[in-house]
């Protein structure tokens, strides 16, 4: 399997040390928080794009998705969801990147008229992704925090250049296991979102392996060719342990996890 980490867990820290923690700890891609707070998001000049492309490649690390702030269900007009969808796609083709997250954003909206924005807009940005050579991927989160949920819109889009993130933490607090998530996303499955909390009313961030989350049973779901991502929640929990110092451990977890018995 792959390893990447997201850069959530560094908050607003360089890419170059980002690029350098990752390969110097056995990650081959990061998952890159495309926010104001960071050095990277979508209104970024094309120099600091082109400088961050050559800091990665000269690592060695892939930016393994643009995690966006879109939100795909959520009421209003689409011309604007539609706007940031395209501002991402960009910078994720200016990385490199295969993929972009986006969230489901539906609120309090019935199911109906939440599925029917997220499909009509996902619809609309898909060829868009396409020229581009980038996949929209929708995060198991919010108001579709089910695999069930977010393959029902997966489903009705049934497009290649849209798919899906598989955030193990929300199809847990939705009730799923994790073969059924997998089952559910199976034709959809961009890559896996790992992580660890201490309980389903604590989500503080912990070493991975010491909360409460069922991540064996997530990782034995994978195909040998998935990417694993670990999503370290620093930047919503300050007082967390800082994640360079397990990230070691981590990827070491990760492995072990992904070992097939003979």
């Amino acid at each position: 399997m792959r390893y990447a980490f997201s850069t959530l867990g560094l908050p607003g820290a360089p890419l170059d040390r980002a690029a350098a923690l990752a390969a110097s700890h056995g990650f081959e891609g990061i998952e890159l928080r495309a926010h104001p707070e960071e050095p990277l998001h979508p209104a970024s000049p094309a120099g600091a794009r082109a400088a961050a492309l050559r800091t990665l490649t000269a690592a060695g690390v892939a930016v393994l998705a643009v995690a966006g702030y879109a939100r795909v269900a959520a009421p209003g007009a689409d011309e604007p969801v539609l706007a940031e969808l395209r501002a991402l796609v960009r910078l994720a083709a200016d990385l490199q990147a295969p993929c972009v997250r986006v969230f489901p954003g539906g609120g309090d909206l019935p199911q109906e008229a939440a599925d029917g924005n997220a499909v009509r807009r996902l619809l609309a940005a898909a060829p868009f992704a396409e020229r581009h050579g980038v996949r929209i991927l929708l995060e198991t989160h919010d108001s579709h925090r089910t695999a069930a949920a977010t393959a029902r819109v997966l489903d009705a889009v049934a497009h290649p250049s849209v798919g899906a993130l598989w955030d193990v933490l929300h199809t847990w607090l939705g009730g799923e296991a994790p073969a059924a998530s997998r089952r559910a996303l199976a034709a959809h499955l961009g890559y896996v979102q790992v992580k660890d909390v201490r309980s389903a009313h604590d989500l503080t961030p912990v070493r991975l392996g010491a909360g409460a989350l069922p991540l064996a049973e997530a990782v034995a779901t994978a195909a040998p060719d998935d990417w694993l991502c670990w999503e370290y929640e620093k930047r919503w929990y300050p007082d967390a342990a800082a994640l360079p110092g397990q990230l070691a451990a981590g990827r070491a977890y990760l492995e072990s996890l992904s070992v097939r018995p003979l």
